[in-house]
């Protein structure tokens, strides 16, 4: 498997204004739908669908230099067939900085699977790929589920679904020297370690340079009062290279809101910065789930 060549996209603006891509989807119907609970510091603000086929497994905001914002979304469908063909094929929940996108895949073609993959696009639409061997700690089994740059643009932070007590540091290609310039080989550089285990994190976000935000598809609630929780991690101090302490709490459930019965799935999470807007995506139980519905939050 090749890893490390810059792969020409063409221009992420260009990308990112064609809702027929699949990346982007910039219109959605509105609608009042009421939270099935609070969440803690948190109220809503709006409530938009998006086409399930481009937004299924993610969302970040992109603010590319002299470009207007947009929301960027992930899903099956939104992944090029030639890297499906090296076998990347699941994306997660990813993340921006400066008009950089980065991407989690998981390798889905060897069982059990050796490696993950970050993907980094600049601006311009040039990509690179970062492969990661996994440690033994490093659960196998969707060994991408999501990513999220530190605030000061040094680390990326990710984890896995199923039950754990911690998250993975790497340094952030482009900003950090301990990362390879030009792809390569992408070293493991510390854990978050938490204080409370959690389970199946689908997205996550920094807020500050000490606070995370998860939302998981946690259908129990033996780990904390509720499922499906928004989840605050805080640290103990900014991440870097090392193991990082933190503590996790329960913000309350996500909005689970449908016409259909069954499981939810929690998907990506976004935080703005510059107009502090959180943002989650929740797909409805099948058939309802055509759509992922993005829940949009500000303090209060």
């Amino acid at each position: 498997m090749k890893c490390g060549r810059g792969r020409t996209a063409g221009l992420l603006s260009r990308v990112l204004v064609l809702a027929g891509t699949g990346l982007l989807a910039t219109t959605g119907v509105a609608s009042a739908a009421r939270p099935t609970g609070p969440i803690a510091g948190w109220r809503q603000i709006s409530h938009t669908v998006v086409d399930n086929a481009v937004s299924g497994e993610g969302i970040t905001t992109v603010r590319a230099p002299g470009q207007e914002p947009a929301l960027l979304y992930r899903a099956g469908q939104t992944i090029p067939q030639a890297l499906k063909d090296e076998g990347w094929g699941h994306v997660g929940d990813p993340d921006s900085r400066r008009g950089y996108v980065y991407d989690a895949y998981q390798n889905t073609r060897d069982i059990p699977a050796p490696n993950k993959m970050y993907q980094v696009t600049s601006p311009t639409g040039q990509t690179t790929e970062y492969l990661h061997t996994l440690t033994p700690e490093e659960p196998a089994a969707n060994a991408n589920a999501q990513v999220a740059v530190t605030p000061d643009g040094r680390w990326l932070t990710s984890g896995a679904l199923g039950q754990l007590d911690r998250l993975f540091v790497f340094p952030t290609p482009g900003e950090n020297p301990r990362a390879p310039r030009a792809g390569g080989e992408l070293p493991l550089s510390g854990r978050i370690l938490l204080d409370h285990p959690i389970r199946n994190a689908q997205g996550c976000d920094f807020v500050t340079e000490t606070r995370l935000l998860c939302a998981t598809s946690d259908p129990d609630n033996d780990l904390y009062a509720t499922n499906f929780q928004l989840l605050q991690i805080d640290l103990t101090h900014a991440v870097r290279a090392g193991d990082t302490r933190a503590r996790v709490k329960s913000l309350g459930q996500v909005p689970l809101v449908s016409t259909c019965p069954g499981l939810f799935v929690t998907e990506g999470v976004d935080y703005d910065v510059p107009t502090a807007t959180l943002r989650v995506e929740v797909v409805p139980p099948s058939p309802c789930n055509t759509g992922t519905d993005v829940y949009a939050f500000r303090r209060g």
